[in-house]
């Protein structure tokens, strides 16, 4: 295998040991400075060259893009993408996790734990929000810093309303997350390859410091992960586009806290804690990668007319519960279930007998419009207003006490 290592640090550890991983083992390994490319775009051409001349030919990169370089390094990426060179993450999965604000929006959706997180711009909203989020203290985040480089914690709502209109007044745009008490000072760091953890630390702050990262003096430690803080690193990076993926995770009360997704991790603290073979790891799931590639099922998956994948949601109350793979009577409708997702577990080729449980999601291959008619429809979030008693004018009692909350439906737009 010839592979291409997208790296502005030719002298950093990680560089250096992925270099090495993939000569020891054979393989032709060249570091490629990013910023001396230049990508040039014709007619179903699409080619790169660097240092001014064309690029030979890679069977596959693997992007080690910097922060400060994101947007060149990701249009690089993408371009060897358009060249059917196999890269170990894609550019859409490096732009979604560099952008905390963005990593944090596409996990929300798929029930994955995190800390309350809120985003606001307007002064306004400073206060409100952060009461949503549980109150001080809180920790506020730059969008797009690295290695603990803009990340504070307030221990009061004054102070946090201080410190936010201050970096909004220099144009930053900053996240604030409820400070998870019971993880102060620690944190797991999960390095995913494919669809495996590899290697996993726990990262210790040192004396009063309450970030963990090494680069601010904290301290290494392997720690041996259980199934569900495994399932979740694993699920994240997926989620992300990610196939080499440093998962940050905080041990909540409630289970593991999604923290970051990060797509260029450093592989000298955990190699040095575990005692592990990061890098060739990595290295070895490229080679089995560009030896038996990945089907696309987009494209693979779609060339009869009418067929296609789609994934089923079985909601409380559905007439699917308690019945059977076998009973849905699904291959009836011309649909198989390929992938059976349940809490955090995946089931791949679910087996006849499996029973359906609410909240489980079908990945499934079939025609199309028995897919849809099989999809319930959108259920409005319904909006939970405070009700406040009106003031008794009559009796001179001029005060007023909340009620109970109670469900409201939301009112469609066109209704407003």
């Amino acid at each position: 295998m010839k592979l291409g290592i997208l790296s502005c640090s030719r002298g950093c550890y990680s560089t250096n040991r992925l270099r090495e991983a993939a000569e020891h083992r054979g393989h032709k390994a060249t570091v490629l400075n990013t910023l001396k490319f230049a990508i040039d775009l014709e007619r179903g051409e699409p080619d790169l060259y660097f240092r001014s001349k064309q690029l030979s030919v890679y069977d596959a990169v693997l992007p080690r893009i910097g922060a400060s370089i994101t947007y060149f390094g990701t249009a690089v990426v993408r371009q060897f993408e358009q060249m059917d060179v196999f890269t170990a993450n894609t550019s859409s999965g490096i732009a979604n996790s560099r952008d905390k604000l963005r990593c944090l929006q596409i996990l929300s959706k798929h029930h994955i734990g995190m800390p309350p997180t809120t985003f606001v711009r307007d002064h306004k909203d400073i206060l409100p929000a952060i009461e949503r989020i549980g109150g001080s203290p809180v920790v506020i985040k730059l969008l797009e810093g690295t290695q603990g480089v803009g990340v504070i914690l307030a221990d009061s709502v004054k102070i946090a309303e201080a410190i936010i209109e201050t970096m909004h007044s220099t144009n930053q745009n900053v996240l604030v997350q409820k400070f998870v008490k019971e993880s102060k000072g620690r944190d797991i760091r999960a390095l995913v390859v494919g669809d495996q953890v590899v290697a996993s630390m726990r990262r210790v702050a040192q004396g009063q410091e309450f970030r963990s990262n090494i680069h601010r003096g904290g301290h290494a430690e392997p720690v041996e992960l259980d199934d569900e803080y495994r399932e979740t690193a694993v699920r994240a990076a997926q989620i992300m586009g990610l196939r080499v993926a440093g998962v940050d995770m905080l041990e909540g009360r409630d289970g593991p806290q999604i923290m970051e997704v990060n797509s260029s991790p450093g592989l000298e603290a955990i190699e040095t804690s575990t005692q592990l073979d990061v890098a060739g790891a990595i290295v070895d799931f490229i080679a089995a990668q560009v030896d038996f590639p990945e089907i696309d099922v987009r494209q693979r998956l779609t060339v009869s007319r009418g067929y296609g994948v789609a994934e089923l949601y079985i909601p409380e109350g559905s007439e699917f519960i308690g019945r059977t793979v076998a009973e849905s009577a699904l291959r009836d409708k011309d649909i198989n279930a390929l992938t059976l997702h349940r809490g955090t577990s995946v089931i791949p080729n679910p087996k006849a007998d499996r029973v359906l449980e609410a909240g489980d999601r079908l990945l499934c291959f079939g025609k199309l419009d028995s897919m849809r008619g099989m999809i319930p429809e959108r259920v409005r979030r319904k909006r939970r207003l405070k009700v406040q008693e009106l003031p008794d004018f009559a009796s001179g009692n001029s005060e007023s006490e909340p009620l109970e909350l109670i469900d409201v439906p939301e009112i469609p737009e066109e209704e407003r």
